[in-house]
């Protein structure tokens, strides 16, 4: 995918003319332009080179994107940068709109006094109200510029409207001047002037576009807030000396120092020392985790309390801080499929609000009406159609949930992805690593008699720690926590899918399933029985044998994580289907699944059949699978979102579309609850954009005059116009008040 920034653009009708420029380049498959960020994802074999002379042909700039991570010099957007340029605009228009407005309503209307030499002068009060609209006009300028090159490429836009709007006006006007100077009764043309309609309307529009450029600039706080947590320096340590560097000179493998409330420059792995780290900056989770030597660390995070030393493991553009920013800024550069319903209103709205525009003054003189009112009918038109709500309505809230995300550990990775979240009705879970820990524990040690817990451990932790089966590095990790030593084994050998043997300090001692150990030594019915009771469990029975005699049981167990019950809980409550996913056995799948309290356990299945179920259920309804391995990747990129657990395989995380920073099943709730509250407030943002274009160009044109007596005047329709995307954008920045970690539904 290649990324592009497009300038010029004012409204969804220019988006739409430019993706579908691109769409015309022979190689592209895809292209996504973005009207809040301005920036386009182009997806195919087309060169760059195309790709551009396409978009300068349709009459917009573009330049590649220079940067595959977004730093902190680009946190200070082109709309913070924009909203001072328009402020600026916006005070100078009000200087020369007061002097108009007093010229043309404050002295003919209300009677307010004026010099004695424009007393009984009206031809120079009307060349007067001309200069002063003409200053305005030409400080906004920018409106026609851009209005007059849409029309000019055939791609009319919302500056096309409102130019035409204000230039109709003020054309009129000069026209009413010229009558003016030729009559003998100049007085009677005063009223006929639109001059401050035509400054009024530039004015207005410069309001609402600068309230909607203050308002786009919050959209991209999270994601300004984490360029700003890029660090600048680094310390070194190069030949036991310290040297302190900018980041840019980090490389993988270089020894770096970190102090107590200094931030971690890179990603790397602490080779001395330990400390606290916070790490809520990336993972939203504010209790410090430990770190101490062969930890991971991540840059921007804080350490707490000790000196470290770390190697460095990933630098620049691949540490996790600038994935999360790219991440974010991915979903912000796609297109969520609800936007095409806007995008196709908006790629034909700007051509038929002129035709209706055309049509509704020629009506009105047509039925009888003067030129001056079925011209203020026509301007009506023009300027209280607004495409740029229409446009807004999908980025700005996919901005903000997407950063809302990004706060709380959650990162979506496109915009579909954060809509079809909202769309979920089963979660499949994979059971290792997700619903369980991943990594097998000592649950129980059940001595035999003869036998104490600690002989028992001792002797196992003796045979065990010569094996690489994960359910021996349970056994040995117990022992170590327990402070148990080993002796020294011998003569060890491996019986490949039923034990161990080894001689301890003489003995031969003899470990594995309950078969093996039970041709070594007699078991009993009662250590059978504990056996068979521990499998119901969904735990592993290990038996060990001693001479001959049998030592005890130790179950090794994938125990359940802490929050999977609640998360669990949290689907069912949201009226989700929650299915359990698992190649292990049906046993200690069941006996997993019901502690977790899953409605439905499917058990035994490979790798490729577990995409064939994700697809089974996909074809019932949108459906989220959540996974951590690289046997889980199919069922990931098979399913409608697919969402990887944090701490899982790198493979996992490429294939889905939504990863979980803190490796926690309670943010799958958190993010249905986010992708729910974003859609809806996309639902809203396009029902007002929909409905204020419906409502208001009737009302514009004067179809309700003669049933209901309503008349728009076009200063009003400005107003309305500039508060309309003002509302859309301000609408999203809701979503940052939503609380995704309610227990509830």
């Amino acid at each position: 995918m290649e990324q592009f920034n497009v300038k010029g653009m004012s409204c969804a009708a220019c988006s739409a003319r430019v993706e579908k420029a691109v769409m015309g380049v022979e190689g592209v498959t895809e292209c996504s332009v973005n009207l809040l960020t301005g920036s386009m994802s182009v997806e195919g074999t087309a060169n760059a080179e195309a790709i551009i002379e396409a978009v300068e042909k349709a009459g917009y700039g573009i330049s590649e994107h220079g940067s595959d991570v977004i730093n902190e010099d680009m946190s200070e957007d082109a709309a913070d940068k924009e909203t001072a340029a328009l402020f600026k605009r916006l005070v100078s228009s009000i200087v020369f709109l007061v002097l108009l407005m007093y010229l043309s309503m404050g002295h003919t209307m209300f009677g307010l006094p004026l010099p004695a030499f424009l007393e009984n002068n009206p031809v120079i009060i009307g060349v007067l109200q001309m200069l002063l609209s003409l200053a305005v006009m030409i400080i906004n300028r920018k409106f026609f510029t851009n209005g007059f090159k849409g029309l000019i490429h055939r791609s009319p836009n919302m500056d096309t409207l409102v130019s035409l709007g204000s230039g109709s006006a003020f054309v009129y006007s000069v026209y009413a001047l010229v009558r003016m100077m030729l009559s003998s009764d100049p007085k009677a043309y005063l009223h006929e002037f639109y001059f401050e309609s035509a400054a009024m309307i530039l004015a207005l529009i410069t309001v609402g576009k600068m309230l909607e450029s203050r308002s786009k600039g919050k959209t991209t706080d999270a994601l300004k807030s984490l360029m700003k947590l890029a660090p600048k320096t680094a310390t070194l340590i190069v030949s036991g000396k310290e040297t302190k560097v900018s980041i840019d000179k980090v490389r993988v493998g270089d020894i770096f120092a970190v102090r107590p409330g200094e931030s971690i420059p890179v990603d790397g792995i602490v080779v001395k020392g330990s400390s606290s780290v916070n790490e809520s900056a990336l993972t939203g989770e504010s209790l410090p985790v430990d770190k101490k030597e062969g930890s991971g660390v991540s840059a921007a995070t804080v350490n707490l309390s000790g000196y470290m030393e770390c190697r460095a493991s990933r630098v620049g553009k691949d540490t996790t801080l600038s994935q999360i920013i790219k991440m974010v800024s991915d979903a912000a550069a796609t297109k969520a499929p609800i936007a095409k319903i806007a995008d196709k209103v908006s790629g034909v709205f700007v051509p038929v609000v002129i035709a209706i525009a055309i049509i509704t003054s020629f009506v009105w003189l047509t039925v009888g009406q003067s030129i001056g009112f079925a011209l203020a009918r026509g301007i009506s038109v023009l300027v209280i159609s607004c495409p740029c709500a229409l446009g807004l309505a999908t980025p700005v809230a996919i901005m903000v949930g997407s950063g809302m995300g990004a706060k709380n550990g959650i990162l979506f990775k496109t915009a579909s992805a954060l809509e079809y979240m909202g769309k979920i009705k089963t979660v499949i879970l994979d059971k290792t690593g997700t619903v369980t820990r991943g990594n097998p524990e000592v649950t129980d040690i059940v001595p035999a008699d003869g036998f104490t817990e600690k002989e028992l451990l001792t002797l196992a932790y003796s045979l065990e720690i010569k094996s690489e089966h994960p359910l021996a590095k349970a056994i040995v990790k117990k022992a170590n926590e327990d402070g148990i030593s080993s002796a020294d084994s011998t003569d060890f050998e491996i019986f490949s899918g039923n034990g161990l043997k080894g001689t301890v300090d003489g003995k031969v001692i003899f470990g594995g399933n309950g078969k093996f150990i039970s041709e070594k030594a007699d078991i009993g019915e009662n250590m059978r029985d504990i056996a068979d009771s521990l499998a119901d469990k969904g735990k592993t029975p290990l038996f060990f044998a001693c001479d001959g005699k049998l030592c005890g049981i130790i179950a090794v167990a994938d125990v359940i994580k802490d929050d999977s019950t609640e998360a669990v809980l949290q689907l069912k409550k949201m009226g989700i289907h929650v299915v359990m996913l698992t190649g292990d056995n049906k046993k200690t799948a069941e006996a997993v699944g019901r502690q977790a309290g899953v409605d439905e356990i499917i058990a035994g299945v490979l790798p490729d059949g577990k995409e064939n179920v994700v697809k089974a259920f996909c074809d019932k309804g949108v459906t989220a699978m959540v996974g951590d391995g690289i046997n889980d990747a199919p069922a990931l990129t098979r399913a409608d979102v697919g969402i990887a657990i944090g701490a899982g395989t790198d493979v996992a995380i490429d294939a889905a579309d939504v990863v979980l920073v803190n490796s926690s099943l309670m943010d799958v709730p958190a993010a249905i609850r986010l992708g729910r509250a974003t859609l809806r407030n996309i639902k809203q943002n396009l029902f007002w954009a929909f409905i204020y274009n419906v409502i208001g160009i009737p009302l514009a044109a004067g179809c309700f005059i003669s049933l209901l007596g309503w008349e728009m005047n076009p200063m009003f329709g400005a107003l309305a116009m500039s508060l309309s995307s003002f509302c859309v954008v301000t609408n999203a920045l809701r979503l940052n008040f939503v609380n995704i970690r309610k227990s509830k539904g």
